[in-house]
């Protein structure tokens, strides 16, 4: 069972959102058999940047915590580009 805690700060999200954060964080979880825990945030920036959608994933690991902060137009892409930072910080840590 991942343990994956979703949390969006100052607005409600939707299902879908958050079915979609789950889906592509439960990833990172099949990469890699140490990780214990994943705590996903989002949350909005400054009205004046136009890629105000801000995604933080923190993977706390056996021995070790990693920690990613995206932001794009939307909390999709925001999701999808934090999860592929963390692969390939695991994939480092792999091949080391």
């Amino acid at each position: 069972m991942n343990n994956i805690i979703f949390q969006s700060v100052h607005f409600k999200a939707s299902k879908q959102l958050e079915d979609f954060a789950k889906e592509k964080v439960s990833k990172l979880f099949d990469q890699d058999s140490s990780i214990i825990r994943a705590d996903v945030t989002l949350f909005e920036g400054g009205a004046g940047n136009p890629k105000n959608q801000f995604c933080e994933i923190q993977l706390s690991v056996a021995g070790e915590n990693h920690f990613v902060k995206k932001n794009s137009e939307n909390y999709e892409k925001s999701i999808s580009n934090a999860v592929e930072a963390l692969q390939k910080i695991l994939h480092r840590k792999k091949t080391k």
